[in-house]
């Protein structure tokens, strides 16, 4: 058993690393492409051109290596079938069960590796993709509306709460265009901070820089009037961590899934709406069991006939059930949300949709071919 699982790994795992690479490549020199568009502005060099389309390949890599366990498994699979080498371990004692439990676990060390590429190293490099695009286009707007994030919290005389905005980011990281309005409990304005700039440290105090707030009389009488303050430095305490702050700042791909669970749990408990946050979570947590899933579809492939059809055709065939489950992965977290479903099931259904498509065309093809 130890050389059919040397002979099945080494085959399958070549065949996968060849597809991912030939994949990388194609994203890598599209992005490359896109880059060049901004060459020679503000002293960007084709050298950061470079630079920003290889910080894309942690989370291609992430995105597509179901796809590329799937295609390069059907690949290995299907050739050692044409060959009559599956045929061969077959009449050598290699049942379905223990060829089943061979790649089960070929598909478990996929989805490590897949695991370790989208929590580790995607957000890392998208981080630092951010970071280089906001250096040479002087900052990052948010669009719209900017980033909102809101907060409550417990005072003497009652419980306020806080509506933060945030319009983008400056070249050097730091938060810009901020605004602060403070509600109290019956949801009357008292006071609105506005700043320039400003960062949050590890304890969650906000250091703004050139801040103008404005204080509401809270008793409303003719000659009652809006306080004004200026200061050049406010130090800002609040529940708002950094962590958060970036969670809701920085795009979704930069999120680890740890991350993911306590921003979702901060907006639950801000009772902001979290579905859209939660059904993040739980695919990116589901994710890499899309590798197991793959593997499983993959192995129908090896119980058909030589005459059932070229390799390039099988190969054509699971290209086209990658790309159907990438699209089904995606618009099922669009149809949960509009159908309120549980996020859970909702980011689940397309996996264990194709694991019981590819457990019954295993059984089918290993009871009646």
């Amino acid at each position: 058993m130890k050389t059919v699982r040397r002979l099945l790994y080494r085959d399958i795992v070549a065949s996968v690393m060849f597809v991912a690479l030939a994949f990388l490549s194609l994203f890598f020199f599209i992005d490359f492409v896109d880059e060049l568009e901004g060459v020679g502005t503000r002293g960007r060099t084709t050298w950061h051109a470079v630079l920003a389309a290889a910080l894309e390949l942690p989370g291609h890599l992430y995105e597509l290596m179901p796809i590329a366990v799937l295609i390069g498994s059907i690949y290995s699979l299907a050739r050692l079938a044409q060959s009559s080498e599956f045929t061969i371990l077959r009449t050598g004692g290699l049942g379905p069960g223990r060829a089943m439990g061979l790649l089960a676990g070929l598909g478990v060390a996929f989805g490590a590796l897949t695991f370790i590429t989208g929590d580790y190293l995607a957000p890392a490099s998208e981080r630092e993709a951010v970071l280089l695009k906001a250096r040479f286009s002087g900052g990052i707007e948010f669009g719209g509306a900017g980033a909102w994030l809101k907060e409550r919290r417990s005072m003497p005389e009652g419980e306020h709460s806080f509506s933060v905005n945030v319009a983008g980011a400056t070249a050097s990281g730091a938060l810009a265009g901020i605004r602060i309005f403070e509600f109290d409990a019956d949801g009357r304005l008292l006071a609105n901070t506005e700043a320039r700039e400003g960062r949050v440290d590890d304890n969650g105090v906000w250091q703004l820089s050139d801040v103008r707030v404005a204080h509401w009389p809270q008793a409303r009488s003719a000659d009652a009037a809006v306080r004004t303050e200026t200061h050049a430095q406010l130090n800002w305490p609040s529940t708002l961590s950094a962590a958060v702050v970036a969670a809701a700042v920085l795009p979704l791909g930069t999120m680890t899934t740890a991350e993911l669970w306590r921003y979702s749990s901060h907006l639950s408990a801000q009772e902001q709406a979290s579905q859209q946050h939660q059904i993040r979570f739980w695919r990116k947590a589901l994710y890499p069991l899309a590798c197991l899933v793959m593997v499983a579809l993959a192995l129908p492939f090896a119980y058909t006939h030589a005459r059932a059809g070229s390799v390039s055709v099988k190969v054509f065939g699971g290209i086209m059930l990658g790309i159907s489950f990438v699209l089904l992965n995606n618009l099922s977290g669009h149809i949960g949300m509009l159908r309120g479903w549980t996020p859970w099931l909702a980011a689940a259904t397309p996996s264990l949709l194709y694991l019981a498509l590819s457990l019954a065309a295993f059984a089918w093809l290993v009871r009646y071919r």
